[in-house]
């Protein structure tokens, strides 16, 4: 960990409290893709929680640990159901991962009172219940009343005010948890100390959910590479024709401020030279072409950046101290739009710049591209990691504690365990 970022860290953490036999509420946020037959496509955020969760397997915590996932709205769905989370966790930690049928109430109750020290239970979907999402008191006081403490390793829904976020930070002591802090220490260390030059490289399909990371990283950042869809609307600002390329008519103007922002601030900023283009996304391959952004044809889109624009954009990214990606930079689904993508990772690779990748879009890509475990960080969160680097303060992370506030203090006497602690039998 830098040193900058260590010493601008004040929210306190898993060193910071006493875990031992006491019922902790680990908050994580294993929202991850299921497919329709229910199996994980993806267990990436359950893998980033596995430090935070085997050092209180180690310390002898009681864990307990709560997740949302998927957009029940407020309503029991079975599809929806943790139970092929608990089977993976269960896997990579090599020990038995028990569910309860809800989160709050005496079925949740039984399932942690009968968690012993060192082992680990998974309760139900937080967002089978409507005061969640609303940050109902009552749901709050429900789950603080299955814990003693709060570890909170969810940085990918920090940037929500939901009851297990924020209402149950307000009346346990909350801590970050390993995740959470290295989210803090990378994303706020490239944001105040960052080595130089800062690139950073934004695509993405709309412009306007990248507005506010724009404005806020121009005054930051040296220099700046602007691809995806995204792009055709800044190419329209600039006057040119993109065709019936994806734009945002509304934003036009605010593409025009950035720019000039750009030159203002001593940016150098860097659009498209040239693009991958066809009459649709799944257009046959011989109707799949390349051309220069001042000759986009009338009846194609812009698909990914082209040969000559990662070319350009080579040195820059090589030569960089620090890169900070977020979105890809084609519809990389389809691998003759993910070349645009490839091209720029491997200019970034092949310098020594620190990397640090946000968006789960772009991590699929770079997954699928198998370039993903090459760079630095990789952020777990998507809204998150924008709102972060927008300087906004999240919600989550404004309700930890300090370092030093004393209800950080272990209690007096011997800490809580089960009457007849039984471990659960491993996995078969």
């Amino acid at each position: 960990m830098p040193a900058a970022a260590r010493s601008r860290r004040r929210e306190a953490g898993l060193d910071d409290v006493e875990v031992a036999g006491r019922r902790v509420l680990l908050r994580v946020d294993f929202n991850v893709p299921l497919g329709p037959d229910g199996r994980l496509r993806d267990d990436t955020r359950i893998r980033a929680s596995l430090p935070t969760i085997e050092e209180l397997r180690r310390r002898e915590a009681r864990t307990v640990v709560l997740t949302h996932l998927g957009r029940p709205q407020g309503r029991v769905d079975p599809a929806l159901g943790v139970a092929p989370l608990a089977r993976r966790l269960a896997e990579l930690i090599g020990a038995a991962v028990p569910t309860a049928p809800d989160c709050v109430g005496e079925a949740a109750r039984r399932a942690v009172g009968g968690t012993p020290p060192g082992g680990v239970v998974l309760l139900e979907n937080l967002r089978f219940h409507p005061g969640e999402e609303a940050n109902d008191p009552a749901f709050a006081r429900a789950l603080a009343d299955l814990g003693d403490l709060v570890v909170n390793d969810a940085f990918g829904a920090a940037h929500r005010a939901h009851a297990s976020i924020v209402g149950l930070a307000e009346r346990l002591p909350a801590v970050a948890g390993r995740l959470m802090a290295e989210e803090l220490d990378r994303l706020g260390a490239l944001l105040s100390d960052p080595a130089r030059p800062l690139v950073a490289v934004v695509g993405g399909s709309k412009l306007s959910t990248k507005l506010g990371l724009l404005t806020h990283l121009m005054g930051r950042v040296d220099a700046l590479c602007l691809g995806g869809a995204m792009a055709s609307t800044f190419l329209v600002a600039a006057g040119a024709e993109v065709g019936t390329s994806l734009t945002e008519p509304d934003a036009v103007d605010r593409a025009a401020d950035l720019v000039r922002s750009a030159t203002t601030h001593g940016v150098d900023l860097r659009l498209p030279v040239d693009v991958v283009v066809a009459p649709e996304p799944g257009a046959p391959a011989e109707a799949i072409g390349h051309c220069d952004v001042r000759a986009i044809p009338a009846d194609r889109m812009l698909l990914d950046i082209g040969r000559a624009t990662v070319a350009a954009w080579r040195p820059l990214l090589a030569g960089a101290g620090t890169v900070v990606w977020n979105g890809p930079l084609g519809l990389y689904e389809r691998p003759a739009f993910a070349a645009g993508t490839r091209g720029v990772a491997e200019a970034i690779l092949s310098g020594h710049a620190t990397t640090v990748i946000g968006g789960g879009d772009l991590a699929a890509a770079l997954r699928q591209l198998g370039l993903l475990q090459r760079f630095d960080h990789v952020s777990t969160g998507g809204g998150a990691t924008l709102e972060f680097l927008e300087g906004r303060t999240l919600p989550g992370v404004a309700a930890l504690r300090q370092v030093g506030d004393p209800a950080l203090r272990p209690p007096r006497g011997p800490a809580p365990v089960p009457a007849t602690p039984t471990r659960p039998a491993p996995p078969p």
